[in-house]
């Protein structure tokens, strides 16, 4: 796998001609173009590219996220010890990996964790100075800059709880944001599960992949706040007035917080694998008629296996979505080697989900299909983010029953808030790509 040559003039034209273009979908498609706060926008994008730049070349905010990752690395071996009480010697990967077994149980114990540090106050801490940074940098409300923030750690369904007393008054500006935020980022639950999933055996492979999820993560939060006010500009004054956090599920005590985490996650578990059965299960009936059947009695298999040097094997639903995508991939600056592969991922994740995706990314990464190492941390940025078709329904339950009164604007945003989401992924990608180089 080819190592980046470094931040280059090629690298810099092709970052900011990326972000030029995403900023001008945004612009297209934003409900109120006049009103558009292009200093907000300035702002936004200046702290991502200064979290792009401390993550990659300043040593000191390098080792901290490294530790961080290295942290949630040694948390998943913990997790491996529960296993092994369970499970015995089917919970060694020498035996075989299987997802349902090595990769889906960390789920459950990153989200007792989770539980646990909310119960101790440790999350509120950590949220109220990463909105205050928002709120000073961007000029955002602090009902906004809280929930921004917060979607960092948690989940699109849990995060709006922070700000639940505070959502019925919220403008329309505001919900979209809520909405966005959500959609854009990952909850650090679930996170744990992609290390596993892309970093294999390899240690040192755990913890690249646990530094770069943890900056796409911290990168989505100022991200959200940009597409958001780009596409839903805010037209209504700014509510001033302090937003404090809200408890969610209070607990009398350490015990009853892991117990209700461990519940919740394995709750998501079983979730997570129902969809991962049913989603890869429709690409294997699509990929049977499109392949087996098209492909094979036209002779389309054998031309695509040529044209593509046999990364793809035939007319499949991955060839057919990379295709589509590839073009926009290489806006963003990704190799023209690997844009088809990257384009792909991007499809999937919006159309299935960002478990698929990964998924896929991690057979494609162990069959070597990757020829730049910067494409495959590229697609770990536009992949860390709930936008796809899915969340919308997931989305509007959670916040239809905490702002009933909010739920005609919440389905209509639904659509484009899913975009708004994608987009803020591919920038982030296309920032940490172009100062990789």
């Amino acid at each position: 796998m080819i190592e980046s040559s470094g931040f280059n003039l090629e690298s810099l034209s092709r970052g900011l001609l990326g972000m030029g273009c995403i900023l001008a979908v945004c612009y297209l498609l934003s409900y109120d173009r006049k009103r558009i706060d292009w200093r907000l926008t300035g702002g936004g994008l200046l702290l991502q590219i200064i979290l792009a730049l401390s993550v990659l070349y300043v040593p000191f905010v390098g080792t901290l996220f490294e530790w961080a990752g290295r942290a949630f690395v040694k948390l998943m071996d913990f997790t491996n010890e529960g296993l092994v009480f369970l499970l015995g010697p089917y919970a060694e990967k020498a035996n075989g990996f299987s997802f349902l077994l090595h990769s889906l149980p960390i789920v459950i114990f990153f989200s007792a964790l989770v539980s646990l540090f909310y119960y101790w106050g440790i999350i509120q801490r950590i949220v109220g100075g990463f909105s205050w940074v928002l709120r000073r940098f961007m000029n955002v409300s602090g009902s906004e800059g809280l929930i921004a923030a917060g979607n960092i750690f948690m989940g699109m369904t849990e995060s709006p709880v922070l700000i639940k007393n505070y959502l019925p008054s919220m403008n329309r500006s505001e919900i979209f944001l809520v909405m966005v935020s959500g959609m854009g980022t990952i909850a650090g639950s679930v996170m744990g599960t992609y290390i596993g999933m892309l970093g294999g055996d390899s240690p040192a492979e755990k913890v690249m992949f646990a530094k770069h999820l943890l900056s796409a993560s911290v990168m989505a939060a100022p991200g959200a706040i940009v597409i958001a006010k780009m596409l839903c500009p805010q037209t209504e004054p700014i509510d001033e007035r302090t937003v404090r956090i809200e408890k969610i599920n209070e607990h009398s005590s350490p015990l009853g917080a892991l117990g209700a985490g461990t519940a919740t996650g394995v709750r998501l578990l079983v979730n997570i694998a129902a969809m991962l059965l049913v989603f890869i299960g429709l690409v294997a009936l699509v990929n049977y008629i499109s392949k087996d059947m098209i492909g094979h009695y036209t002779g389309l298999n054998e031309w695509i296996k040529d044209v593509t040097d046999g990364k793809s094997d035939g007319l499949t639903f991955q060839f057919l979505v990379g295709i589509v995508l590839a073009p926009f991939m290489w806006l963003t600056g990704v190799p023209a080697e690997d844009m088809a592969l990257v384009g792909s991922l991007l499809g999937q994740k919006t159309i299935l989900n960002e478990f698929v995706a990964y998924a896929q990314m991690e057979q494609w990464k162990e069959a070597g299909l990757f020829v730049y190492k910067k494409s495959m941390i590229m697609a770990t940025y536009i992949l860390c983010g709930f936008a796809n078709i899915s969340s919308i329904g997931i989305l509007l339950g959670g916040m239809g029953v905490l702002a009933p009164e909010k739920k005609d604007m919440i389905i209509r945003f639904g659509f484009p808030a899913m975009i708004g989401g994608a987009l803020v992924s591919v920038m982030s990608a296309t920032i940490i790509g172009m100062i990789m180089g």
